[in-house]
């Protein structure tokens, strides 16, 4: 067979032809003695390999740069160009190649030149045993085997390490804008707010240079209703609504005549009905200034609900009970608490009276909580009806609006009483403060 043409290098050839994957492994045989080569190309052919075969490094070479080996068996001893600088040079082109040096000679010479040469994997000494030969090529395919996965795994983690390194890159610059938004969110947030603020203290001044009264009564409303915010630890947002509704609860009398203001505070019976008309709609006006600034939907809803009463007698829905919102309840009883104007105990006595029918018992008693209150012993305090809990126990009866007694004092409560009597008072509002040991 002639030789086939010389190619001048070593580089690793761009259009080798790799093997398919669960192809045969693919063996080449570089021998000058023909009889050798066919023996072994039988031998691995039977044994599931894809062998092919060279006469002389040189023919070898363009056969590893044109195919993919897992294993090259090659004779030291060839023309041309022996075993062992076929090796090296094909190591260059196919590192990955498992090498097995046949030969029929070996002494420390050859082993050191074949270490620093060739990187042999194995040596196999002429004549050789057929299974240790065989076993030689399955380990050094083996080898090859791992160390194709291994740059395999190499490669995808490199990969993968530049797309973390990329999404990294992505990420971070994505979180430096959201910070960026999010400074420019704060600082729109407080400019905002301080517009927000700005445009309230402006209504109150306006609402204070109309009627001078209507300031000062929304700045003692105002403190109440700080007080029962604090005291019933109510969030941000609903501290917020009900401090501003607390201030602007009046605004809707901007559009009553001012002689009709005075006239209701000094002689509220001697109103007519058109006028009595007339200023039951300055909540709904309130309702209706207050919806030009944004952010003051809920306040409005307060100041529109200011008036109703807990029994639906109010203006200007005539809505009652858990239809009034529970914040415009507080709001109610914070008005109603400066309104009244007497000593603490006629005022103590007044909002009692008026719990159940003008005013919502739970926010009555939420006030007085905040405010004087009752005087509570040592190891007594004083609850809501919504913080009644299995365990407690009363520190004083329970009666009903006609004087009955639900519960009597030192009553050890469980789900079964505070269920009844929460239903007891969506029916009969339970007026007495409520009172357990600590």
């Amino acid at each position: 067979m002639a030789p086939l043409p010389v190619t001048l290098g070593f580089a690793p050839a761009l259009d080798a032809r790799p093997q398919l994957e669960g192809s045969p492994p693919r063996l080449l045989i570089v021998d000058d003695e023909e009889v050798l080569r066919e023996l072994l190309q039988e031998l691995f052919r039977s044994s599931g390999y894809e062998v092919m075969t060279s006469r002389d490094g040189q023919e070898a070479l363009e056969l590893v740069r044109q195919h993919s080996f897992s294993v090259i068996l090659s004779d030291n001893h060839m023309p041309r160009m022996n075993g062992l600088d076929f090796f090296a040079k094909a190591q260059l082109i196919q590192p990955h190649a498992t090498r097995i040096l046949i030969t029929g000679i070996v002494n420390l010479e050859t082993v050191l030149e074949c270490i620093n040469r060739g990187e042999i994997y194995r040596f196999v000494i002429k004549p050789w045993v057929r299974e240790e030969l065989l076993a030689t090529v399955k380990n050094g395919l083996h080898r090859y085997q791992l160390l194709v996965q291994n740059e395999r795994l190499t490669t995808q983690t490199q990969q993968l390490n530049q797309q973390l390194s990329a999404a990294n890159l992505s990420l971070e610059k994505q979180l430096q804008r959201e910070l960026e938004q999010n400074r420019q969110l704060e600082t729109l947030n407080r400019t905002l707010n301080q517009n927000l603020h700005r445009s309230v203290e402006l209504c109150v001044k306006v609402l204070q240079t109309f009627y001078p009264s209507l300031g000062s009564h929304g700045r003692r409303v105002r403190l109440m209703c700080e007080k029962i915010a604090a005291t019933l630890q109510l969030g941000a947002e609903e501290r917020l609504t009900l401090d501003i509704a607390a201030q602007l609860h009046d605004i809707g009398l901007l559009g009553i005549p001012r002689d009709l203001i005075k006239k209701f505070h000094r002689f509220p019976s001697s109103l007519s009905e058109a006028e009595r008309t007339l200023l039951h709609q300055h909540p709904v006006w309130g309702q209706e200034l207050v919806g030009f600034i944004d952010k003051l939907s809920d306040v409005g809803k307060l100041i529109r609900s200011h008036h109703e009463r807990f029994d639906g007698q109010g203006y200007p829905d005539q809505i009652a009970g858990s239809e009034i919102p529970w914040l415009a309840r507080l709001l109610t009883a914070a008005i109603t608490y400066v309104d009244i104007g007497k000593n603490e105990a006629e005022t103590l006595t007044e909002l009692k009276r008026l719990a159940g029918n003008a005013l919502d018992p739970e926010a009555v008693r939420a006030l007085l909580r905040a405010g004087p209150g009752d005087f509570v012993s040592r190891g007594q305090r004083e609850v809501l009806l919504n913080e009644l809990t299995p365990g407690m126990v009363l520190a004083r009866g329970i009666y009903t609006a006609n004087g009955m007694l639900l519960i009597p004092e030192g009553q050890k409560l469980s789900d079964i009483f505070i269920s009844k009597l929460l239903s007891h008072h969506q029916v009969n509002p339970i007026k007495n403060t409520l009172l357990v040991y600590c």
